[in-house]
C-alpha cells in the first residue's frame, strides 16, 4: 500500500462529466485505503428493459425472476450536485482487521453469537438435498472464517450493514473527514462511468471478460448444477479475487462487476424511482432491507448489471456481500 498522500489519475470518464480529460484525486488515507474523486454530474439511472429484452439476452433458465426487476424502472435522470471520494478497492479484510484492532468493534456476526455463512467444501450435489454449498448462520463462520481461503488483499465479506457504517465512523473519527456508505444513486454513478449500456464495458455479457470475478468456468466443479449460468471464460478465481486484479472502469474504480455485494446506505422501496428527486436522492426515508449492489463471485451476468437491485435486512452477513465507502469531499476546498 502507498503512504498517507495523493496522486492524481486521468479518468477517461471525465470527458462526459467535464468536457475534456482532467486530473482527478487519489486520496489515500492512513490506513491505506485509495479513494477516487468522482466529479458532480448527471446520469441516467436504472433500465426500462422488459422481461422480454432481458431473456433474448440472458435465456429462461429463471423465467418468473425476468418479471421481477420493476424496481429498476423507470429510467431516471439523476443529477449529483457534488464531487465525492469513493474507495478505488472494496474494503480488504487487511483494512477490517486494523479497524476491529483498534477501534475494538465487535462484529455483530461474533456479538451476537449466531455467526455468519460459510462454504462447505464437503458438500456434494450428488449425495445431498441442500441445492448449495453455503450454510449457516452458524458460530463457526465470520469474517476471518468462510469455508475457503481468503488473504489480506481479499474483500472483506460476512459483515454486516451496522458493521459498514461502524467502520465508516470510527474512519471519520480517526482521518477528520466524514466517511460513510455510498448512496445508490452515487454507487450506480460510479458504476456506469460514464456509460449507458448493462455493464461498464458494454451490454454483451462477454464484456465482463476481464473486467470482474464472476461465476465462470473456474467455479462451475464446485457449482455444476449452475453450468448453464456460468461466463463461457476464467477470471481465474472460484472464491474471491483480490481486490484490483481486474480492469479498473473509466473513473479508475475496480471491481465494479462481481467479486462481492457492496452495501450501500439506501434503504429499498421498490417505487422509488417513479418518485425520486432528481438531486442527490437518497432513498426512501424508512424501510425494512437495504440496497446492495454490482453482483458478486457467486453472480452470473444477469444479476451483474448497473442497474440490478437487490437487497438485504441490516443484520444479514454472508460469504458474498461487503462494502466499499465513501468520503466527502470539503465543501469549498480544492482536495
Amino acid at each position: 500500500m502507498r503512504s498517507n498522500g495523493w496522486h492524481a489519475v486521468c479518468a477517461a470518464a471525465l470527458l462526459v462529466a467535464l468536457g475534456g480529460c482532467a486530473q482527478t484525486a487519489v486520496h489515500v488515507n492512513s490506513i491505506g485505503m485509495e479513494l477516487v474523486r468522482l466529479p458532480a454530474g448527471e446520469f441516467l439511472m436504472g433500465s426500462d428493459e422488459t422481461a422480454a429484452d432481458l431473456a433474448r439476452s440472458f435465456g429462461d433458465h429463471e423465467p418468473e425472476r425476468l418479471h421481477q426487476f420493476g424496481d429498476e424502472a423507470p429510467r431516471h435522470r439523476v443529477r449529483l450536485t457534488r464531487p465525492f471520494y469513493l474507495g478505488r478497492f472494496e474494503v480488504t479484510r487487511g483494512q477490517f482487521r486494523r479497524f476491529v484492532t483498534e477501534s475494538g468493534h465487535v462484529p455483530e456476526s461474533i456479538a451476537d453469537g449466531t455467526g455468519g455463512y460459510g462454504h462447505n467444501p464437503a458438500y456434494d450435489p450428488r449425495t445431498t438435498a441442500r441445492q448449495d454449498a453455503f450454510e449457516g448462520r452458524h458460530p463457526r463462520y465470520s469474517w476471518e472464517n468462510l469455508g475457503f481461503a481468503q488473504d489480506d488483499d481479499h474483500p472483506v465479506v460476512n459483515v454486516t450493514w451496522h458493521d459498514a457504517v461502524a467502520m465508516a465512523r470510527w474512519l471519520s473519527r480517526r482521518e477528520g473527514r466524514t466517511y460513510r456508505l455510498p448512496t445508490e444513486a452515487e454507487w450506480e454513478y460510479a458504476c456506469r462511468a460514464g456509460t449507458t449500456t448493462r455493464y461498464h464495458g458494454g451490454d454483451a455479457p462477454a464484456s465482463l471478460r476481464g473486467a470482474g470475478n464472476l461465476f465462470d468456468r473456474d467455479a462451475v466443479p464446485h457449482w455444476p448444477q449452475w453450468q448453464d449460468r456460468a461466463l463461457d471464460h476464467r477470471d481465474g478465481h472460484a472464491f474471491t479475487a483480490p481486490v484490483g486484479r481486474y480492469a479498473p472502469n473509466a473513473f479508475g474504480l475496480h471491481d465494479l462487476h462481481g467479486n462481492v455485494w457492496e452495501w450501500t446506505a439506501d434503504w429499498h422501496a421498490d417505487d422509488y424511482y417513479a418518485r425520486s428527486p432528481v438531486d442527490d436522492p437518497t432513498g426512501p426515508a424508512e424501510g425494512s432491507v437495504r440496497v446492495r449492489r454490482r453482483g458478486s463471485w457467486h453472480t452470473w451476468p444477469l444479476y451483474a448489471r448497473c442497474a440490478f437491485r437487490n437487497w438485504n435486512s441490516p443484520e444479514t452477513r454472508y460469504t458474498l456481500v461487503g462494502m466499499r465507502l465513501v468520503m466527502e469531499a470539503e465543501t469549498g476546498v480544492r482536495d
